[in-house]
């Protein structure tokens, strides 16, 4: 594994738009980012692609695509972050000349974890599931969302640990917010066990479910390469986050993914918090049983992972340990 490294002053964040690009209602996000980012003594570079929106893309695909490549492998960028996800980016891994690339940072979620996904699949490099450039809009950034500056500055070999939220925002509103804040957090965290297992230990490999399904069987998602080439064959805790997909649509998925093999040699299972519905009286336990039962392995879920913030940071290609232990409940990354 080949990890990335963030300094914490001085760095220069590239904001490229992969995916989706910003309305004309929300350019002043990226405005408002760009503030607090540079407020924590880091510098910002804009791209051309974060300004237009048509089509369900920011841009035509090998647009997006140079963006992101010139990013990838301009030395006075230190880290790349997009915007937010949105539905294309599986139209850009044709184009990406991944060999080319740095070893730098490239964090995000939701649809950007198909070219995180991808990309250390294919390279080795680690990738970074955290928040996306627009949320780190608000004048305060809560520990949980925070941690994403600690994780991308732990060095190969170091451990960074990130520890289970208090509270959670459950749905996307225009309410008003507390002053100098970005999210409502008003659920009580509590990351869950499926049984008595709640100790788990892998290489860390996963993303947002609904867009990384697409990489199987395809020539950018080839997970056996990557657990045999890249990790010595150690096994995978894989890590999904559901956003709309309903409860009977990621049965199906998780099935394909075990048919496809992509859970041969795993540790276990991390799920994050989801709103999205359920098909019938086909529950979330239930999606999460059947994996249990199938694999034999252990099911950790409700962590704070994906599109119900806060969020925290996880590391493909990382060994990680995650801890069910109440309001101790914690993630321990290794970059090794």
């Amino acid at each position: 594994m080949k990890y990335p490294f963030l300094g914490w002053t001085g760095q220069t964040i590239g904001v490229t738009a992969p995916s989706s690009g910003l309305s004309e209602q929300q350019q002043e996000w990226v405005e408002r980012a760009v503030e607090q980012v540079q407020a924590r003594q880091m510098n910002v570079r804009l791209g051309e692609t974060i300004w237009s929106h048509q089509h369900a893309e920011s841009a035509p695909a090998k647009q997006r695509a140079e963006e992101l490549n010139r990013m990838m492998t301009d030395e006075t960028i230190d880290a790349v972050i997009p915007p937010f996800g949105g539905e294309r980016a599986i139209d850009l891994l044709p184009e990406l000349t991944l060999a080319t690339y740095q070893t730098k940072w490239l964090l995000g979620y939701s649809d950007i974890s198909t070219l995180l996904l991808s990309l250390t699949l294919q390279t080795g490099i680690a990738t970074a599931h955290g928040p996306n450039f627009v949320e780190l809009r608000s004048e305060e950034w809560d520990e949980t969302t925070s941690a994403w500056r600690r994780v991308l500055a732990t060095p190969t070999g170091g451990t960074v640990t990130q520890w289970a939220s208090d509270r959670y925002q459950s749905k996307w509103t225009d309410e008003e917010r507390p002053a100098g804040s970005l999210f409502q957090l008003t659920e009580a965290t509590e990351w869950k066990a499926l049984d008595e297992r709640t100790e788990v230990t892998g290489r860390i490999l996963g993303g947002c479910l609904e867009t990384i399904r697409h990489l199987i069987g395809t020539p950018y998602g080839d997970v056996q390469r990557f657990q045999r080439e890249e990790i010595n064959g150690e096994p995978i805790l894989w890590y999904f986050e559901v956003s709309e997909a309903n409860s009977a649509e990621v049965h199906r998925t998780l099935r394909q993914m075990a048919y496809a093999g992509w859970f041969n040699h795993a540790a276990g299972f991390l799920f994050g918090r989801t709103s999205a519905r359920i098909t019938e009286d086909l529950t979330w336990l239930n999606v999460y049983q059947y994996l249990a039962d199938e694999t034999g392995l252990p099911v950790l879920y409700d962590l704070d992972i994906g599109h119900q913030p806060p969020q925290v940071t996880l590391i493909n290609g990382a060994t990680g340990t995650v801890r069910i232990q109440g309001k101790d409940s914690r993630i321990d990354l290794t970059f090794n």
